[in-house]
């Protein structure tokens, strides 16, 4: 009989998981580092759908006592003594919050449970005092500390970036709430939040002196996603039955799941680490497809990326400091910031000398949603325009070597962007011809340094490579006096591939490209 393999894809509850035997990578020794640690108030920054809310809910039902959920996982091999204490869990994950009063019906609902379970003597209206209330109580009547998880603490604040009433209303709500955290500190065992971003002016993060933030950590880099070991160790089944569906080889399958779903890491040390929700989805459905980009659009960063201007192959390809990457607060943030801390962007290389991150795209899913979320800010086709005929003859004139017809085309996809577009710069012209390349699968690199200046685009296919210079109301003639004065055919002299410069010039009056220059480099 063959090996069957339930994958708990959107299932977040960790009882109902193990219960119903569905496969579960094992997470539980960060929880021993976790209780084994003097810190007793924790944060946690990963994007969406990386797995924050399981792990949450394994460590509700680990400090429950729910023993017999975790025989055979590594948690059950350690000496803990398995007491139960009182959680409490807010989850904030459940409403779009676009209305400033649903915040408190979410809390009012949890808040209400809680003070029947625990008998909470007196009332008041304050969600503050209530919550309050509620920890001393829980603490009292168990004679135990309180445990207090919070999923997506953030949730209202991501929501509202750009409104700003129901941001700043949002805002002081959740600070008054979490001052609890420091108020109370003697009925709490532990505090543990989740989120997005890290909100600096919420009283939870300048309160808190002794948070322990380990969303950088080298201890806890792989609490969240699956490795390469994981992958291989907890998937088997599952990737060769999508190699056999798919008529490859099982090592052409784990290229193909790592081509797409890996590539995040999230410290100095952390492992390459692979979307646990695509690689779930993938398997189950034995087909590559772009599940975590159906979970989210990237509008608000697409919208900061257009307003800021930014030279997009250059964002998605740059270097930081720790100072960026840490204590940033997303409704202030810079576009980098923004892709870094939502999953856009993820930490490639760490450089112990200079102290600099390499920040890059994760992988092919993540390219392919935020591309195609970016493209209508830079080249949206007027309607009746057929898009995808110009892509396409764009994709075969440069596979086949027709510069000409390659030039042809895009002058007919940049003629269709309507007049209202942001065409009115050099930058904006290269974002455009750049998003549109990534698109269609074509391998592209804007502002190619070499010794003696910058090349704005080369593309690159198996037998040919094309040098671009692009020009805004100059020449043509102008850009291929650039191309040979700055030697840019140089690095590629001994590259056995034929070889095409392009000189371009767009012109802002006719909306057209004007006559190109084109010439075939001899070797």
């Amino acid at each position: 009989m063959a090996e069957t393999v339930k994958y708990p894809i959107g299932q977040q509850d960790f009882k109902t998981l193990i219960e119903d035997d569905c496969l579960y990578v094992d997470k539980t020794q960060y929880i021993d580092r976790i209780v084994s640690s003097t810190s007793r108030y924790y944060f946690l920054a990963r994007p969406r759908r990386f797995g924050k809310s399981l792990f949450l809910s394994s460590l509700q039902y680990f400090f429950e006592g729910k023993k017999e959920l975790f025989k055979g996982l590594y948690i059950d091999s350690t000496d803990w003594n398995w007491a139960a204490y009182p959680v409490l869990r807010l989850d904030l994950n459940t409403n779009r919050y676009d209305e400033p009063g649903l915040l408190d019906t979410v809390l009012d609902n949890l808040f209400r449970e809680w003070e029947s379970e625990y008998k909470v003597v007196g009332e008041s209206k304050d969600l503050s005092t209530r919550f309050r209330n509620i920890i001393k109580a829980a603490h009292e009547k168990t004679g135990r500390q309180v445990v207090i998880l919070v999923d997506e603490y953030d949730k209202p604040l991501v929501g509202n970036l750009n409104v700003d009433d129901n941001f700043e209303h949002y805002r002081a709500k959740l600070a008054s709430v979490y001052s609890n955290f420091k108020s109370s500190a003697e009925h709490i065992q532990l505090v543990f939040l989740t989120g997005v971003s890290r909100f600096s002016k919420l009283s939870v993060f300048s309160d808190l002196n002794n948070l322990n933030d380990i969303t950088f950590d080298n201890d806890f880099a792989d609490i969240c996603g699956i490795t390469e070991k994981e992958l291989i160790d907890n998937f088997h089944v599952g990737i060769k039955k999508f190699a056999e569906e798919n008529e490859i080889s099982y090592q052409d399958a784990c290229l193909e799941l790592k081509r797409n779903y890996d590539g995040y890491r999230f410290a100095k040390k952390g492992s390459d680490i692979y979307n646990p929700w695509s690689v779930l989805n993938c398997l189950s459905k034995r087909e590559i497809s772009n599940y975590w980009g159906r979970t989210g659009k990237p509008t608000i960063i697409a919208e900061a990326m257009y307003r800021f201007d930014e030279d997009i192959e250059s964002l998605l390809n740059t270097q930081c400091d720790e100072t960026t990457l840490h204590g940033f607060d997303l409704k202030n943030a810079s576009p980098l910031a923004m892709l870094f801390q939502t999953g856009y962007l993820t930490i490639k290389e760490y450089d112990r000398e200079t102290q600099l991150f390499t920040l890059g795209v994760p992988n092919r899913e993540v390219s392919e949603s935020l591309f195609k979320e970016l493209l209508p800010y830079y080249v949206k086709v007027r309607s009746g325009g057929d898009t995808e005929t110009i892509m396409r003859n764009i994709v075969n004139s440069i596979l086949l070597g027709q510069p000409d017809k390659l030039v042809k085309n895009i002058d007919i996809f940049l003629a269709s962007i309507p007049y209202d577009m942001k065409m009115d710069n050099e930058n904006n012209l290269h974002n455009a011809i750049y998003i549109l390349l990534t698109l269609i699968g074509i391998k592209t690199a804007t502002e190619v340094h070499t010794s003696d200046g910058r090349i704005d685009l080369v593309v690159k296919t198996s037998k040919f490579i094309y040098i671009i210079e692009l020009k805004f109301d100059h020449s043509a003639e102008q850009a291929m006096t650039q191309i040979d004065e700055k030697q840019y055919t140089l690095p590629y002299g001994n590259d056995p591939r034929r070889l095409f410069k392009i000189g371009l010039n767009f012109s802002s009056k006719t909306r057209h490209l004007d006559p190109p220059q084109i010439e075939e480099v001899s070797k």
